[in-house]
């Protein structure tokens, strides 16, 4: 993980070192806690590629009480089979179905397999379906009305739902985006370095190279700002 400062260039604020086979959403966490720990606070605001589209990153950086809010600046991955305006949403948090209605919640329980961390997942469904009166007819005779209705699994957690609303065309999530390109720059650091080919075969002594080259890169970043030299382009 890493933060920029403006016109000066960026340094490593946290790191964290795994086996080729773990994936990539297996350091959010662990970075995150670190950020934490070092800034003192938790960050408003965080820039990933679409490896870390996942419901708790969005829901990490979402901040209820704060009017100015923070999000996650990711892009939309599209996996499951859903585009990134495929799901829409009620002013009470509802997913709505095809034909425009907001999905009454029916039943939540705690998912523990479906997902990195265990959370708590509902099972949305038509509300033509549900109610009292005489059966309604689907306005859109969806595929599914003869089945039930349509259903609707996901988290409760409002990351679900910011996947979807997130305005990914705001020049603020755009500004944001770029930053991204700090982590190529450090990441061209690194392999300068020699992080990807270490002559080493513990793990242990991976990690704490791997640590070393990102210290010295945060040294060299420090010396410019004693020098007053700003970072090249």
């Amino acid at each position: 993980m890493v933060t920029k400062v403006p016109d000066w260039g960026e340094f490593v604020l946290a790191e964290w070192t795994q086996p080729f086979d773990q994936g990539d959403l297996t350091y959010f966490f662990p970075l995150l806690q670190q950020v934490e720990e070092r800034l003192g606070y938790r960050p408003r605001f965080g820039a990933f590629d679409a490896a870390f589209d996942a419901w708790y990153v969005y829901a990490y950086f979402h901040r209820e009480s704060d009017p100015a809010g923070g999000f996650a600046a990711v892009p939309f991955s599209e996996k499951g089979g859903y585009k990134v305006n495929g799901r829409r949403f009620s002013l009470e948090g509802l997913p709505i179905c095809a034909a425009g209605f907001p999905m009454p919640l029916q039943v939540v329980f705690t998912d523990r397999t479906s997902c990195l961390i265990e959370h708590e997942r509902g099972k949305y469904i038509c509300p033509l379906a549900t109610t009292a009166r005489k059966r309604v007819t689907c306005p859109i005779r969806h595929a599914n009305a003869k089945r039930g209705g349509c259903t609707a699994m996901m988290p409760t957690s409002i990351g679900a739902r910011l996947r979807y609303t997130l305005d990914r065309d705001s020049e603020l999530y755009k500004r944001l985006y770029r930053q991204r390109t700090a982590i190529e720059r450090i990441n061209s650091q690194a392999l300068a370095l020699g992080i990807e080919r270490p002559h080493l075969r513990n793990g242990q002594a991976i990690a704490n190279h791997n640590t070393l080259i990102y210290l010295l890169i945060n040294l060299r970043f420090l010396q410019r700002l004693k020098r007053g030299q700003p970072q090249a382009e």
